[in-house]
């Protein structure tokens, strides 16, 4: 098996081709992304090497020497025991506020899912379950690693400020929480933009860890796309930092994001069985996908990668055929503006996570579509509230409904699967509770 190894890794941007050495400090956009143009992604290059974990159970410590922030945190003269200790106190400070730090999340085979999918015994459902991590979802792992950028400038006696400067996102759920728990645990000062109509139990959850919430209308003189991230934007132009989950922001979120990969890239070395055919994600973003993809294709694996969207937000789907008719789906962050902008009717979800107008990262997501032969899935209303009341109905994971509706893929699929695949899912967001149960 193999894995990206970072002895040699630059930023890359994914529009316009200008490299950034991973040791640039506060390196979060391409050069040349500005306030009216932001269709540059910085995406890693990196060299290949085996896949060693050391066995730690937080991922962040046992594929340390693969991360990017490795790289920067020891050009900046930190020793390894100080990249160590950073992520040790850090974690053990995130633990203190969450009730859990970082770790390993498990992986494997769901029988009864499986069974009532119709698998048969070769093939099934294998399930990675991200609803007991940090917030509740996968989302603390993309915003780690800036955290982690920080921190070791603070260490190295390299940080530009004196004052802390506040952190930004916008995100009205899993994200919004992540950030402001890993915030509130270093007790760093955070912004976060949030809808204009967000729901009271989400505004009293980010209040628990002392998230600072900016509320959003729609303005009248507001471009096309998210107010959130129009006020988000003014933000950070205005010296906050991007802490969010969009790689256009900070490609920093997707270093760390590969660690759900590279686990499940492991797990499967240690079964030693049969190869993962396919895997379905659910799009918001599109960071997700990106990251999960990158680090389980780096492992050596090549399952299809579907991409999972509702028929009534589906900026994705677009930009994969508008890609493919102008030249291709792999590498089309130069034709940008032919295939990406925010989709400009979006409907009502029960899974409201994965409805953002725009994905944001939807190079990284349609490279590793076309590279592994796979595809978007748009899938109807019924089969987000399906795949929900099937998950909570034959497991025992408390997800909520964003978080399953990579399973409403494989409904909407299902008749194109052979029994004997072997398809993944990632169970990622938990059921808080103001969240309906399925019925």
């Amino acid at each position: 098996m193999t894995i990206v190894s970072l002895n040699k890794e630059m930023w890359k941007c994914a529009a316009c081709g200008e490299r950034v050495p991973v040791t640039e400090p506060l390196s979060w956009r391409c050069p040349s992304s500005q306030e009216d143009d932001r269709h540059h992604v910085l995406l890693l290059e990196q060299p290949l090497a085996p896949l060693r974990g050391t066995g730690e159970a937080n991922p962040f410590l046992a594929y340390r020497k693969y991360l990017a922030w490795d790289t920067f945190a020891q050009s900046l003269g930190l020793s390894e025991a100080d990249r160590v200790s950073i992520i040790e106190t850090s974690d053990a400070a995130i633990a203190a506020v969450d009730g859990t730090g970082f770790h390993t999340t498990p992986f494997g085979r769901n029988d009864a899912l499986s069974d009532a999918l119709g698998f048969n015994a070769n093939g099934g459902v294998w399930v990675k379950d991200e609803t007991k991590s940090v917030g509740g979802s996968h989302k603390a792992r993309h915003i780690y690693t800036e955290l982690l950028h920080l921190l070791a400038l603070e260490r190295s006696g390299r940080a530009p400020w004196v004052e802390r400067p506040p952190l930004a996102i916008a995100s009205c759920g899993n994200a919004a929480f992540a950030a402001s728990t890993l915030a509130h645990s270093v007790q760093w000062p955070i912004k976060v933009f949030v809808p204009d109509l967000v729901s009271t139990e989400l505004t009293d959850l980010l209040q628990s860890v002392n998230a600072g919430i900016v509320r959003c209308p729609r303005l009248s003189t507001d471009p096309p796309g998210d107010p959130t991230v129009h006020r988000f934007r003014e933000a950070v132009k205005s010296g906050a930092i991007p802490f969010g989950v969009q790689g256009t922001e900070n490609a920093w979120c997707l270093d760390g994001g590969r660690t759900i990969g590279w686990e499940i890239a492991d797990a499967q070395e240690r079964e030693s069985g049969p190869p993962l055919d396919r895997l379905f994600v659910q799009v918001g973003g599109g960071a997700f996908a990106a990251c999960l993809a990158t680090g389980v294709y780096a492992g050596g694996l090549r399952p299809a990668l579907h991409a999972v969207q509702t028929a009534g937000c589906a900026p994705l789907q677009r930009a994969w055929v508008n890609a493919l008719a102008g030249g291709g789906s792999r590498n089309a962050g130069g034709r940008w503006s032919e295939c990406m902008w925010p989709w400009e009717n979006v409907e009502s979800s029960l899974a409201d996570g994965i409805l953002d107008d725009e994905t944001y990262d939807w190079v990284g997501v349609c490279n590793a579509m076309a590279d592994s032969g796979g595809s978007p899935v748009v899938c109807t209303e019924q089969h987000i509230v399906d795949a929900y009341a099937l998950a909570h109905k034959v497991t025992t994971i408390n997800v909520s409904p964003t978080g399953s509706a990579g399973l409403a893929g494989v409904l909407a699929m299902r008749p194109n699967i052979a029994d004997d695949e072997r398809v993944v899912v990632v169970f990622s967001g938990v059921r808080r509770q103001f969240m309906p149960l399925p019925k």
